[in-house]
């Protein structure tokens, strides 16, 4: 195979995988946090023992998130040495950010959150709690930032000539805040709160139909379930608005979301379809006029098609972009029928009788990670043939010296390396689920001894490091 369709293959698959973890986190942290302020202000038992169970299962996730990330790293460097050195001084500088703003700030709580239940006071440990939320909004924030820049490159000049020239930032602020950046952050903020909020919708809907810890399960749903209604919503909006973007920044990405070939004319928009690439038409169910109408409001209006730039500045794969982008659409309208249903059911006290329902409330966890992974999808292969929008192509991006032997040896190497890791964190997540949010009390003197004995290990360590220097 060729080379640049192995690199990018290892790439998708990497981030694909890794995308799964960061935004339950991000969501799972959202949750944590109301459940343990309504234990401050209430001190009602029910929110500690939520607030504790969820805590686990965010440190699970967490975990896998940063191992699993890690590895992209060193791809950037042994399959895109041109793309690392052109973009070098743009990712460094948003990547230090994130070091210096994120990390520290997640990681600096971190220890406190995992370990300190019954060491430090309430207020003290939900502050921890709170850091550790903030971090990883703020990790989200210069990742977006940096994968924005790619889409839509601003507050930079280009230094060099052919495989020397990289982009140099001129202005801090404009690269930050990129024609693309905060609209994409939101959307992606967005996304993880409903990943992390369906996780909890799904884990506690199945206690219900189980009959297992009930009276803790309907009060993690009427928490979770409005989180859901609301930033299912919300999240109708910031797609809307983003796609206005991508309408004035990427009109290729634009057309080939709708499969929209003539250069010039009013754009249908498709409820589903199927593009053939050959004919260059689609079959399905449209709304004529349809994307016009959402792009300036006039149902005439026309729309610049494919067919109006160079086949080369074209993307290859329409359909895909094309099944992505609609899937994605679906799934979040899926989303806000469901919540909006379950919550009307809810607040009439009828939910909880609902066993069909609660069947398809515990299934539904797959939903927002699917939509998030199809939007992914939709962005970088709308991006197309540009690895940098219109500054540097994917196929010029990549390392002279690596061959495609080597890209599919540690392609299948990764891939049975992810597949154990999403083994075992199935099996984990598994454990805990079965073991439910309640603690004995057996069961909680045993993890207050195993985390005495974590904490004094690493003491021993430091200390002898420090003896020892």
């Amino acid at each position: 195979m060729d080379v640049e369709i192995l690199a990018r293959l290892q790439f998708a698959f990497t981030v694909a995988f890794h995308y799964i973890y960061p935004p339950l986190s991000i969501g799972l942290g959202l949750l944590m946090v109301i459940f343990e302020s309504l234990f401050v202000v209430t001190k009602k038992q029910v929110y500690e023992d939520l607030a504790r169970f969820w805590t686990k299962i965010f440190a699970l996730t967490f975990g896998i998130g940063v191992a699993t990330g890690i590895v992209m790293e060193f791809e950037f460097g042994t399959n895109w040495a041109t793309y690392s050195r052109y973009v070098g001084d743009v990712f460094g500088s948003a990547l230090a950010a994130e070091g210096i703003f994120a990390f520290a700030l997640e990681s600096g709580f971190l220890g406190v959150l995992l370990f300190g239940w019954n060491r430090v006071k309430p207020w003290v440990h939900l502050v921890s709690t709170i850091g550790v939320f903030f971090g990883s909004l703020f990790s989200a924030i210069w990742i977006v930032v940096a994968n924005s820049w790619q889409q839509t490159p601003a507050g930079f000049h280009v230094v060099g000539e052919g495989l020397e020239a990289r982009a140099e930032i001129t202005d801090f602020w404009a690269m930050v805040f990129n024609p693309s950046s905060v609209d994409r952050l939101l959307h992606v903020w967005l996304g993880a709160f409903l990943a992390g909020a369906f996780l909890v919708i799904s884990v506690h809907a199945y206690y219900l139909v189980r009959n297992r810890h009930v009276e803790i399960s309907k009060i993690a749903l009427r928490l979770a379930l409005p989180v859901a209604l609301i930033f299912s919503l919300l999240q109708l909006f910031t797609g809307h608005h983003s796609a206005d973007g991508v309408a004035a920044n990427q009109p290729t990405k634009l057309a080939a979301m709708e499969g929209h070939y003539q250069p010039e004319s009013a754009a249908d928009m498709y409820i589903l379809g199927w593009v053939d690439q050959n004919k260059e038409e689609v079959t399905g169910i449209k709304i004529p006029g349809g994307l016009s109408y959402l792009v300036h409001g006039d149902f005439d209006a026309p729309i610049k098609g494919l067919n109006a730039f160079p086949e080369a500045d074209r993307p290859t794969q329409i359909n895909a972009i094309f099944q992505f982008y609609h899937l994605m659409v679906a799934i979040g309208i899926a989303l806000i029928f469901l919540t909006v249903y379950s919550s009307i059911l809810l607040l009439k006290g009828h939910l909880f009788q609902k066993k069909w329902l609660l069947w398809i409330l515990a299934f539904s966890v797959v939903l927002p990670q699917l939509a998030n992974q199809f939007g992914w999808y939709t962005a970088e292969m709308g991006r197309q043939p540009w690895v940098v929008w219109e500054l540097l192509r994917t196929s010029d991006a990549l390392s002279q010296a690596v061959k495609a032997n080597q890209v599919l040896f540690s392609l299948i190497l990764f891939a049975l390396i992810y597949l154990i890791l999403f083994i075992l964190f199935l099996y984990l997540l598994n454990k805990k689920i079965k073991m439910g949010p309640h603690e004995s009390d057996v069961e909680r003197e045993e993890m207050e001894e195993d985390e005495r004995k974590l904490t004094q290990d690493l003491t021993d360590i430091l200390i002898g490091n420090n003896s020892q220097k």
